[in-house]
Order: C-alpha cells, then structure tokens, then sequence
C-alpha cells in the first residue's frame, strides 16, 4: 500500500496540481487536510475519475479533511467522540478503513499564539484526540493516523530553534501533547528528505522561505506497530512544493509491505 498525507490549502485552489499528482505518484491512500470546501462541493467526479472513492469531511470555507482510496473505503467516521470546539466543532478529524488499515486525516488546530484562547484549544483537542485513538490503538486493525500536527516534535524539526523562541508549533505543552499520542502505542514516522538535510514538510509563502530551506517538519504520519513494521520507504514529495500556485505544504509518501507482516 502507496499511503500519503497533504495539506492542500484548500482542494480546489489546489485541484489541477492534485489531480496531476495522483495520476504521477498513484498513491493508495490519500488523506488530505484544510479542504477549504464542505462535502457538497468537494471534486467527487474529477478525483472518482482516476478511481479513487472519497470520505469528506468539511463545512465551507475553513478547515476540512478528507481521505481518498483506491484500496476500499469502510467504516467511515466524521469527527470523534468528546471532540472539543471553538466554540463549535470543526471539520478537523475524518477515520476510514482501508485494505484492513484504520486510516485517520487530522487537521490540529494551529494555537495562533500562547496566550490565545486557540492554544488552549489545540492542547484540548490534542488530549482528546489522545483518549479516542487510545481505545482504537487496542481494538482496531493497523492504525495510521495522519496529517498536519502543527507541531514540530523536535528543535532538528524547524530551520532554527531561535526563530521561533515564544511561538507556538514547538513549546513544551505542544510537545508533550504530541508524546502522550505517541506513549499510545504511535511511532513517528520520519519520512527521508529528497534535498537537504532535513525533511521539512512546511515553508511560508513569504521572504521565499521555501527557496532559502526556511521550514518546519509539522505534517506527520503516526503508525501503530504493524504499520510501522511496514514501512519499506516514507519520504517527503519535495517536488510537489514547487511550480505555479503551490500548497505551502508537501506531501509525505510511505510504501508499506503489508503482506508480509501478515504472512
């Protein structure tokens, strides 16, 4: 199974550049974050077209998830139990089953800044996404739960710790939010960098961030053990980053041998 995670920055802004990817890398499994649309709207007919069925998630202009699959696509799930909001629930957390794989796209909220009342929300939003994927980590099948963290698990994860002293994306309660994901039973999967050193996966539009290697490594794939037994390779699709009109995030691409973790 071919497995990827984007944030697109809105699905039909970024439409003919997706559908162009799919058809070049032709992942299995693609969970896709700040859609930007609701269910109603979302391009059902042009990605149907290159085989992939869909599960929506999202209400207009703001946020929303989805999870594309040419590999089946059972027990869908919009949301989670005692998911918090802001002050109502976003569009920001969608499950699928896929080939025996439970598949999550999340989209964390961003914090804004540490005394914002959206810092208490993500770290909120954080713990409860903890306690609804601690009861599936025990009784589902191979668990992958992927997306746009908005936090960078380690100072290596951003060009330079001293940018971003008193931000958000890198503070301790951030961190250790993302820990008490991982204490689950969750193994980061860190994906391999195509140029550079590290595997940004974030660069601001801005200052030419992305052209001076200015970035964060915030978009994550969270593996249960099967599925990180699994992986033969994971990288960052750096490519997809550049040309024309681009999502200022970039896709993570990671190959599983599921088979033979079955055998």
């Amino acid at each position: 199974m071919r497995l990827a995670t984007w944030n697109v920055n809105s699905v039909h802004a970024r439409l003919p550049r997706l559908l162009e990817w799919l058809a070049e890398i032709r992942p299995d499994v693609v969970c896709l974050q700040e859609t930007k649309t609701s269910q109603d709207t979302f391009p059902h007919a042009e990605i149907g077209e290159l085989g992939y069925a869909v599960a929506a998630h999202g209400n207009g202009r703001w946020n929303g998830v989805a999870i594309l699959s040419r590999a089946g696509i059972d027990e869908v799930r919009r949301g989670f139990p005692g998911e918090p909001g802001s002050p109502g629930t976003q569009a920001r957390a969608i499950a699928a089953t896929c080939n025996g794989v439970r598949v999550w796209s999340v989209y964390v909220p961003n914090g804004r800044s540490l005394d914002s009342s959206q810092f208490g929300y993500k770290l909120e939003w954080l713990a409860a996404l903890r306690d609804a994927l601690s009861v599936q980590a025990r009784a589902t099948p191979p668990l992958a739960v992927c997306g746009d963290f908005n936090v960078a698990p380690t100072d290596d994860d951003v060009w330079d710790p001293a940018a971003f002293t008193d931000a958000t994306h890198v503070s301790p309660p951030e961190r250790e939010a993302l820990g008490a994901l991982l204490r689950i039973g969750l193994t980061d999967i860190r994906p391999r960098a195509l140029k550079g050193r590290q595997p940004f996966t974030y660069w601001d539009y801005r200052a030419g961030a992305f052209h001076r290697g200015l970035g964060m490594r915030i978009d994550l794939v969270l593996a249960s053990a099967a599925v990180a037994a699994a992986v033969r390779d994971a990288y960052v699709d750096r490519e997809a980053r550049k040309g024309k009109a681009p999502s200022d995030h970039a896709p993570i691409v990671v190959d599983l041998d599921l088979a033979a973790q079955s055998a």
